[in-house]
């Protein structure tokens, strides 16, 4: 009877020279592209209050952690360096990438404490198959985060605030007049904050604004924004006139959804303090909701407009939001 060594070696390709013939069949684990076309650094640090985010240099760990934009086409070496003390990784959404940069304990793709590993995305544009078949491109808004610390899944990195926005545009996409604006929602908070901590989002009157939307946690929510709406499609944006995309101003986001779209500040219902919200009621009540403040177009703010903002935060800190959160802060 054959051996189960023997035959698995017949199987595998593996000959009697041993280790040296195990390499060449197992091989490098490639990455996505040989010669990336950009790179960046990434630094995940310790916070204070037990919190954990990634910055682009040292000593500027955020909450979210920063936005990263790629055109189709582009392919991005990131450079991911772990100042803390456990293991945790950059697992990407909605780009290309091989094992090697899945960020997963599954494919021991993870970051040890005090090291560094570099992960390859790419965003590729829309393609014929082989087949014939058509295959989109990878624009559109999607997000990162560990996918190591504290469970094989990543949850105690997640729920400690490693993560970030992920946008890919395709040529001509319109860009929004300032950075875009990231808000992820998990447990009863936006971006591990309530009311009235939660970020404010400024504009002045007339200018494009972006919004990503990211949700994480164990909750669904419904993201709502007052005076203000968008197409419910990759870019959040109307094609044509002929262009029957559904209009919005309120979406479910579950965990691990993302989505975002541009506005006009205060187009056709002027500037103020708008809010966004979680319209499940009893997770805005907790806390889930902050302020989308458009100013006039020459930077100025109303007395009203203040005075508004003073009775929010005055409100918020006055009033106890509820229990406390299963899932965030």
């Amino acid at each position: 009877m054959i051996g189960i060594s023997v035959l698995l070696s017949a199987l595998l390709g593996i000959g009697p020279s041993g280790a040296e013939d195990r390499a060449s069949v197992a091989g490098p684990r490639p990455q996505v592209c040989d010669n990336p076309t950009d790179s960046m650094d990434l630094f995940a640090e310790n916070l204070k209050d037990g919190k954990i985010g990634y910055g682009r240099t040292e000593g500027t760990a955020r909450i979210p952690g920063p936005t990263i934009q790629m055109q189709e086409g582009d392919c991005l070496q990131i450079n991911l360096v772990n100042d803390t003390d456990e293991r945790l990784s950059f697992h990407p959404h909605g780009v290309d990438y091989t094992v090697a940069s899945d960020g997963t304990p599954l494919n021991k793709s993870c970051v040890a404490p005090g090291t560094s590993r570099t992960y390859v995305i790419q965003a590729h544009a829309a393609t014929t198959r082989t087949d014939g078949s058509f295959e989109p491109g990878t624009a559109g808004y999607w997000h990162y985060h560990d996918h190591c610390r504290g469970t094989p899944h990543g949850t105690t990195g997640i729920k400690k605030g490693l993560f970030g926005a992920l946008i890919v545009r395709r040529t001509g996409d319109p860009v929004p007049d300032r950075a875009p604006h990231v808000l992820v929602m998990m447990g009863r908070t936006f971006n591990l904050k309530r009311a009235p901590r939660t970020p404010t989002v400024k504009a002045d009157l007339g200018e494009r604004v972006e919004f990503v939307v990211i949700g994480h946690g164990e909750s669904f929510h419904t993201f709502h924004l007052h005076g203000h709406r968008w197409a419910d499609n990759r870019t959040g944006l109307v094609g044509s006139p002929a262009d029957a995309t559904r209009i919005i101003d309120n979406r479910v986001v579950g965990p691990a959804d993302s989505f975002g779209f541009q506005v006009i500040a205060g187009e056709r219902v002027g500037p103020g303090a708008w809010m966004y919200h979680c319209h499940v009621q009893g997770h805005s009540d907790a806390g889930m909701a902050g302020i989308f403040l458009v100013t006039a177009a020459d930077g100025r703010m109303t007395k009203r407009t203040s005075g508004v903002l003073k009775a929010w935060d005055q409100m918020h800190r006055t009033h106890r939001h509820g229990d406390a959160d299963r899932d965030g802060s």
